[in-house]
């Protein structure tokens, strides 16, 4: 299973700390949050994102709350963080 370095997010209003992530990416890929979604459920990919002052990774994970729509999320050291929000916005290819 290939892991992808996730170093960029979009989100509909990329300074609003409220909106939800529509894409990702890295160097030379950018997907939907959907797509993304898609692959990590199925085990085809993982997607991390790597703290460049430590080198640790965070996976990114599928949260799932009753009655929301799936979201992406970082998973380090057992718990659920935000590391993905803390990323620049991707160039629309």
């Amino acid at each position: 299973m290939p892991d992808y370095r996730v170093t960029c997010i979009n989100k509909p209003h990329s300074l609003s700390p409220h909106e939800h992530i529509t894409h990702i990416g890295g160097l030379g890929w950018r997907i939907t949050r959907d797509e993304a979604i898609q692959r990590i459920d199925a085990g085809s990919d993982r997607f991390y994102v790597e703290d460049p002052l430590t080198n640790k990774i965070a996976f990114v994970g599928v949260v799932r709350e009753l009655g929301k729509v799936r979201f992406l999320r970082t998973y380090a050291d057992g718990y659920w963080n935000d590391n993905l929000l803390s990323l620049g916005q991707c160039s629309i290819y």
